[in-house]
């Protein structure tokens, strides 16, 4: 399940996408991506620093500063964000690309049948999370405003 961390990260990093989109130059503060996305501003603070430290976000001080998205959103995708806040993609540790230890009770990993059904979910779900970028969800959120408004 995603934690609250990612999905609030996802939300911010939406918010600020769309934010880039129609200003390049535009700096958004925390308090604004914290009332806009009903995100809690202590928690969000962190989130933000981790994204940060991992070279998705940037940051200036003083009058006009804020955050502001170092990568396009056709760069970031979900795996990568679930993997800051979340750790491994994997159901079990012995499938996990950054995070692989061998599972305690396993006999022989290279036949295991669990282990290989196991790691098909996981290489699927990675192909997923990679292929929706933000720039992905700003066009699907986008693409279903429109056929809301065309049904109405």
């Amino acid at each position: 399940m995603l934690s609250k961390r990612s999905k609030y990260a996802i939300n911010a990093l939406v918010y600020l996408a769309k934010q880039a989109i129609e200003d390049p130059n535009r700096k958004v503060q925390s308090a604004e991506i914290s009332s806009a996305q009903n995100i809690p501003k202590k928690f969000l603070e962190a989130i933000l620093l981790d994204l940060k430290n991992n070279g998705i976000l940037g940051s200036k001080l003083g009058r006009g500063g804020g955050y502001y998205m170092r990568k396009s959103p056709a760069e970031v995708n979900l795996a990568e964000v679930y993997r800051i806040f979340d750790g491994a993609i994997g159901l079990l540790p012995c499938v996990t690309y950054q995070y692989y230890e061998k599972c305690e009770e396993c006999l022989d990993e290279e036949t295991c049948g669990i282990r290989e059904a196991i790691l098909e979910v996981r290489n699927k779900t990675v192909e997923i999370l990679k292929e929706n970028t933000l720039e992905h969800i700003l066009q699907t959120e986008e693409q279903k405003l429109k056929n809301k408004k065309d049904a109405s």
